[in-house]
């Protein structure tokens, strides 16, 4: 089969056609896997199109936080392992790692089943601890990176995305993972000095456009809806795609979820910036599936409409709210507002109520709701934003 998918995005910025292997999958089955594998990676060259004998290569999937599997949260174990065992072959010498929202990288990889998964196969973690500076003078927005220590120091990376919503760019797969590149903390540190969708999309742009991934596998199979990434739920998709173009691929992502691509920043400023193509793209392999009753943010404002008057913000723009009989007081939620002073914490001393949340000083970077692990957070926009909306 071999398609030709357009969809509208960018004008005037002619590109390369991008080509996105589709492997129905519908089962996480070792045998199920290993062969899409096979088949999506055949598509488009083969292993050995990607790696070369003893290059050190870094596979990068998403482990946002220590998650079991079935969540749906992190990439599936057979997923990293079915690529690793083909990159293998090719000569690669491989290593693993992440950065994840809280915790290490290992903590969340051992709890996601990627540990184990790597230590079958004998390949050891990559340093995402420490950080190394690398200047990016051709950077459209920023000029340089602080990057993991072991995506610095390798020959190439490969990216292990997972299909899932999400509050502040409504969809993460290829872009979004690689900010998971950027060791701990220095992540919130972007929030704060991207407080808009469309800025923190072009900050993501620019990182991919450093880090430039060699091949992008994403795990379709069991996808998650609703209140992505952490606490939305899973949805079965039954798909693997393949791609060394990741506007290309996050577009046919989001044509799996029936959601246009130009509604997401990271798409649109992705082939404006010369990152892949969104407007032409061949598909091969299987027939995609499209998803009409996916649980997505379709609106056609932005997801952080309203923040540039204090009105805007206070009555239009959306906003997290806490679901108080879900709340356990954690204080993941306070922990990770990258906000000084913090715009949700605890009202003085007590410890026993339920964090608040101060919406003069929120930015709407939507950590709060993208960490917490009790599904106690949600997106929410104002009545008068909703009126408007309509």
């Amino acid at each position: 089969m071999s398609v030709t998918m357009t969809a509208t995005v960018a004008k005037g910025h002619a590109m390369t056609r991008a080509r996105v292997a589709v492997i129905r999958c519908a089962t996480y089955d070792t045998p199920a896997v290993e062969d899409a594998v096979t088949r999506g990676l055949a598509l488009l060259g083969g292993a050995e199109a990607f790696v070369h004998p003893g290059e050190r290569i870094v596979l990068k999937p998403n482990l946002l936080v220590a998650s079991a599997p079935e969540k749906a949260v992190t990439t599936h174990p057979a997923v990293f392992s079915a690529v690793a065992r083909a990159l293998a072959a090719a000569g690669a010498e491989l290593s693993w790692g992440d950065s994840p929202g809280v915790g290490s990288g290992l903590g969340a990889g051992k709890r996601a089943g990627i540990a184990e998964a790597a230590a079958s196969i004998g390949i050891p973690v990559a340093d995402f601890e420490h950080g190394r500076v690398m200047p990016f003078p051709d950077g459209r927005l920023i000029k340089q990176f602080t990057i993991a220590e072991g995506v610095a120091a390798a020959d190439g990376l490969v990216s292990l995305p997972k299909l899932k919503t999400h509050a502040l760019t409504r969809m993460t797969a290829a872009i979004k993972n690689q900010f998971g590149c950027v060791p701990g903390f220095l992540k919130g540190e972007f929030h704060t000095k991207m407080p808009n969708v469309e800025l923190f999309s072009q900050m993501l742009v620019d990182l991919n456009l450093l880090l430039k991934p060699r091949l992008y596998v994403m795990d379709a199979i069991v996808g998650m809806e609703g209140n992505g990434p952490r606490n939305g739920d899973p949805r079965e998709v039954g798909v693997l795609l393949f791609s060394s173009d990741p506007v290309a691929i996050d577009a046919v992502g989001c044509r799996i979820m029936t959601l246009d691509p130009a509604l997401v920043e990271t798409i649109v400023y992705g082939e404006r910036w010369g990152l892949g193509s969104a407007s032409d793209i061949e598909l091969v392999g299987d027939e995609l599936p499209v998803i009409e009753d996916y649980r997505v943010n379709r609106a056609p404002v932005s997801t952080t409409r309203g923040l540039g008057s204090a009105f805007g913000k206070r009555l239009l723009a959306p906003r997290p709210y806490i679901i108080e009989e879900r709340c356990t007081r954690c204080g993941t939620c306070v922990k990770v507002c990258p906000v000084d002073p913090k715009a949700v914490d605890w009202q003085g001393s007590d410890r026993a109520a339920v964090p608040v949340h101060s919406y003069d000083r929120c930015i709407r970077c939507y950590c709060c709701q993208e960490m917490c692990p009790e599904r106690a957070i949600e997106v929410k926009t104002p009545l008068l934003g909703r009126l408007i909306r309509r």
